[in-house]
């Protein structure tokens, strides 16, 4: 059994953050441990209020669990600001996971701000060297590159190239966000090549989370996969089954999570 660590923010509602990947992890046969960087208060309406915990204790969590613990591979998602980055940063340059997925988390669904403007520079200067793959949608691609949204495939594949650039192994766009399709296109792009994954957007409103529950999906099933084009496409076909069930959760008054246990409940 994979032993994955996920370091992000805590979703008290359970759709997003730390709950969302343990979620994903036991659904996808891996083992899940957890260090916490912020607490948030928030529920299927949008996010109320977000503590930050303090960088060196986000260090402690992170030593605790390598320091006694096999770490198959690591995911991490809401940083919050540029000392948690700088301590993670540290954290992973020194342990060296076999892999090392970076969900460049900016901004939470409904439009509140989880990474403070001054750390986007941190992310990318300390954080994105040290990623096997990262998995931006087009408005935290565009963040990390000072420029404007990507409109159409070619500008996201345009701007995946400079992202590798900036030192990512591997690059998967995420194209929820392309205007006028009747498809979500994703492009996983390496110094090997690009492969494009295409699914169909799910007629349903309740999809919060997913961007945290693709990276924890990748960060299980890639010890378990031989390839990042398998661990991809595998992770979309769970997270496209978890999206069709999530009507039937039934949670709260707005925007609801995902089902993760579609296969069992």
């Amino acid at each position: 059994m994979p032993r994955v660590l996920t370091i992000a923010g805590s979703d008290c509602s359970g759709g997003a953050g730390i709950q969302a990947d343990l979620k994903t992890f036991s659904a996808l046969g891996a083992y899940g441990m957890s260090a916490i960087t912020a607490l948030t208060a928030q529920n299927t309406q949008g996010v109320q209020a977000v503590s930050a915990v303090a960088p060196d204790f986000v260090r402690a969590q992170c030593e605790s669990v390598f320091s006694d613990i096999r770490v198959d591979a690591v995911k991490c998602g809401m940083l919050a600001n540029a000392g948690i980055i700088h301590a993670v940063a540290d954290v992973v340059a020194q342990w060296q996971p076999a892999f090392f997925v970076l969900d460049t988390v900016m901004i939470a669904k409904g439009g509140h701000a989880l990474l403070a403007p001054d750390a986007v520079g941190v992310l990318r200067e300390r954080l994105l060297p040290l990623a096997s793959i990262i998995t931006p949608n087009l408005p935290e691609a565009a963040a990390l590159l000072g420029e404007a949204m990507a409109s159409s495939e070619h500008e996201m594949l345009d701007q995946a190239d400079r992202l590798l650039q900036l030192g990512a192994q591997a690059v998967l766009m995420k194209g929820g966000h392309l205007a006028g399709t009747a498809e979500s296109p994703d492009w996983l792009v390496t110094p090997e090549g690009r492969v494009r994954f295409v699914a169909p957007r799910m007629a349903t409103r309740h999809t919060h989370g997913t961007g945290c529950t693709l990276s924890a999906a990748l960060c299980a099933l890639r010890p378990q996969r031989e390839s990042w084009q398998q661990a991809v496409g595998d992770a979309k076909v769970w997270l496209g089954h978890a999206l069709a069930g999530a009507d039937r959760l039934q949670l709260g008054q707005g925007i609801g999570p995902v089902h993760h246990f579609h296969a069992w409940w």
